[in-house]
């Protein structure tokens, strides 16, 4: 059998079985080991399954997604994510729509300590929305801060997609981080735009709280010292040289465990802490050993290739084929996880995108933000789900009601990033990262 037939033939097998809920990774292993079988012999097939998982778990970079994760567990049992909102409710709330805007600033802040946008989504819908709501805030404005605001968390360094896409392409880790500084502060900086306008249109959607006197905003500041400490150990040692990001998410996680510790952290909060971070972590590997095999497979059909041969063949200029990317990943991040989403469609995605002769930093950028925007996106979204789950008097409807403006400025902040390259591109070269 031709063995790009084969290839169609595996990739349809895969979603069957995704499908009819295999787990992402097994659906990819399994599918990558049978048809390698048929095309090369079962022997080599088989040794996939010894060869490909121990050079995932022998990868030292993976184990820098494990420390994140582990840092963003300790440090909310350390209550450092309700010291944040505190900073960001002291400065801003006082503003009509504050408290939303003080959840966005919010979100940003934990997402660079945690790296995860569904672990973000389900902190601030803790801490923030019972807030909001006290303060008569309605409740699409409310829901849709927290998903919109939570979904930063992929984006701010350090991301965990971030990371996972580095390693799969062999790009320094570093230099997508310092990419993702900008556009990140873009999409904080239009979502406060977004709520003000909001708020203008529905004063009653969002009102103004209570001025905070300047001696108690030093206050909140101060006592915020450990969010501002983890930051910038963290993101200030990766950027001045002196930790590696191994080392920086160490010390993260370090820094952070002491500080559970003294927020009276017990015995139970702490094996919480390692259980929810060995099974995302757990779930994370599986993923990556399933697409490692799968895209030997990939590969070995010959599949790429033809993609990137159809692409030409087509005439397409370069902004259509990116806009179809766009839409498919749209789709995906909508229904799949944002991190199989992206492992999937490397192997086909990858080679289009080098072979038009765009930046593969600048790419992970711009696909970060196509799966955030997914996160919101129905039929799922990720994120809209977590919401719901953490508030089970918050109706899907009303979820989507309050997103529906966010998802016009991610639309917006994409376009920027589209079309100036150099909102993700200029902070790497000018520190000497590409």
């Amino acid at each position: 059998m031709d063995p790009i037939v084969l290839g169609s033939i595996g990739l349809g097998a895969m979603f069957l079985l995704i499908g009819l809920h295999v787990p992402i990774g097994v659906a990819m292993g399994l599918t990558g080991v049978v048809s390698v079988g048929f095309i090369i012999g079962w022997e080599p097939a088989f040794s996939l399954l010894g060869t490909e998982p121990s050079a995932a778990i022998e990868n030292e970079g993976l184990a820098v997604v494990a420390l994140f994760l582990l840092m963003g567990a300790f440090a909310t049992e350390a209550g450092v994510s309700a010291d944040m909102y505190r900073l960001a409710y002291a400065l801003i709330g006082h503003f009509r729509g504050g408290l939303a805007m003080a959840t966005i600033g919010g979100c940003a802040g934990f997402g660079a300590i945690c790296g995860s946008s569904v672990a973000t989504t389900a902190t601030m819908a803790k801490i923030a929305l019972p807030e909001m709501i006290r303060r008569d805030y309605h409740q699409t404005l409310a829901s849709g801060s927290i998903a919109a605001g939570g979904t930063l968390g992929m984006l701010v360094p350090p991301s965990v997609v971030m990371i996972i896409y580095g390693i799969l392409i062999e790009e320094s880790i570093i230099a997508l981080f310092a990419a993702a500084i900008f556009p990140g502060i873009i999409a904080t900086v239009l979502y406060c735009i977004t709520i003000s306008i909001y708020v203008r249109i529905k004063p009653e959607a969002g009102p103004a709280g209570t001025r905070v006197p300047w001696r108690e905003k030093v206050q909140v500041f101060v006592a915020s010292w450990r969010f501002l400490l983890i930051a910038a150990i963290v993101s200030g040692g990766i950027y001045t040289g002196v930790f590696t990001i191994t080392e920086a998410a160490s010390v993260g996680a370090s820094v952070s465990f002491i500080f559970a510790l003294m927020n009276g952290m017990k015995m139970r909060g702490f094996l919480d802490c390692l259980s929810s971070t060995a099974a995302n972590t757990g779930m994370i590997f599986v993923i990556i050993m399933g697409a490692s095999i799968f895209s030997y497979f990939i590969t070995l059909s010959g599949l790429p290739d033809a993609s990137v041969e159809f692409i030409k063949a087509l005439n397409a200029h370069d902004a259509v084929v990116l806009i179809l990317l766009m839409v498919m990943y749209l789709i995906l991040g909508s229904i799949f996880d944002t991190v199989a989403a992206m492992v999937i469609t490397l192997p086909f995605v990858f080679p289009v995108i080098t072979d038009m002769g765009y930046d593969p930093v600048w790419w992970g950028v711009v696909n970060v933000m196509i799966m955030e925007i997914g996160m919101i996106t129905p039929p799922i979204g990720i994120n809209v789900f977590v919401l719901n789950g953490m508030a089970k008097n918050l109706n899907l409807k009303t979820i989507y009601a309050g997103i529906l403006p966010f998802f016009a400025t991610d639309i917006l902040r994409l376009a920027i990033v589209l079309i100036f390259p150099t909102t993700a591109l200029w902070l790497p070269k000018a520190w000497g990262l590409m």
